[in-house]
C-alpha cells in the first residue's frame, strides 16, 4: 500500500516510516502541513496517517482541505490530544479513525489494516493466479504450498504486477511505485528488482514478460 505519513517529530516520523516500510508499504513522509496538503491533494495514496500539531498548517486544516476537495483517501489521525471533544470534532470533519499518542505499533497496525479493509484496500481474500497464491491481507505469497520469501520492496513489486496484470507497466511506473520521493534510484534498478522477483517466482504460473521498449507485463502462463 502507498501511505502518506504526516509527522513533524523527526524521531517518531522516522520510526513510523521504517516500521511501515518493513511491512512492505511504500511510505511518503511529510514533515509539515503545507507539504502534507500538497502531497495529499495531488498524490495517489491508500491512506493518510495524520498528526494534528504541525508547522505551517495544522493537521486539522489539512484534513479539512482534503475533504473540501472531495479526496476519498482514508485518514487516520495520530495525536496526543485525547479529549473527547477533539475526537468528535475530527470525526465530524472527515477523519476515519483516531489514535492517541503514545501508541503501540501493534495498535497502529491493526487500526491501519481495519481502515484499509473498510475502504477496499490491502485485505482482500487470497487471489489465485494459477499455482501462485497472493494473500493481500497477510502480505505474503506462496507457490502451491511453498512460501515465497520476499523483501518489502519485492512484495510491493509483486503486488503491483498482480494489481496490474495483463497491462504493460513501464519502468517509470514501476519505479514510482517502488521508491519514495526522497530516494534516488535509477531506472536500471528496476531490471534488477524484476530479475530477483522472477527468480523467486520460478515454478509458478505467474509470468513476468519483458515488452521491449515498453516495459513489462505480468499474466498467468497458458
Amino acid at each position: 500500500m502507498r501511505l502518506l505519513v504526516v509527522e513533524d517529530a523527526e524521531d517518531l516520523g522516522l520510526a513510523i516510516r521504517r516500521h511501515l516500510e518493513r511491512q512492505g508499504h511504500l511510505v511518503e513522509w511529510a514533515r509539515d502541513g503545507a507539504d502534507a496538503s500538497q502531497l495529499g491533494e495531488t498524490g495517489d495514496f491508500d491512506a493518510v496517517l495524520l498528526d494534528l500539531n504541525l508547522p505551517t498548517r495544522s493537521g486539522t486544516d489539512v484534513l479539512e482541505r482534503l475533504r473540501a476537495r472531495r479526496r476519498p483517501v482514508p485518514v487516520l489521525v495520530m495525536t496526543a490530544r485525547g479529549e473527547i471533544d477533539d475526537k468528535v470534532r475530527h470525526f465530524q470533519l472527515g477523519a476515519d479513525d483516531y489514535l492517541v499518542k503514545p501508541f503501540d505499533f501493534r495498535e497502529l497496525d491493526v487500526r491501519l489494516a481495519a481502515l484499509l479493509r473498510r475502504h477496499g484496500g490491502g485485505a482482500a481474500a487470497e487471489l489465485r493466479l494459477g499455482n501462485l497464491v497472493f494473500d493481500g491481507a497477510a502480505r505474503r505469497a506462496r507457490i502451491g504450498d511453498r512460501p515465497v520469501e520476499l523483501s518489502g520492496r519485492e512484495y510491493r513489486l509483486l503486488e503491483y504486477f498482480v494489481q496490474g496484470r495483463g497491462r504493460v507497466l513501464s519502468k517509470e511506473q514501476i519505479l514510482d511505485h517502488l521508491v519514495g520521493l526522497d530516494e534516488e534510484i535509477g531506472l536500471n534498478a528496476v531490471e534488477l528488482y524484476v530479475s530477483r522477483l522472477r527468480k523467486k517466482l520460478e515454478g509458478s504460473d505467474f509470468e513476468i514478460r519483458t515488452i521491449r521498449g515498453l516495459g513489462y507485463v505480468a499474466e498467468i502462463a497458458r
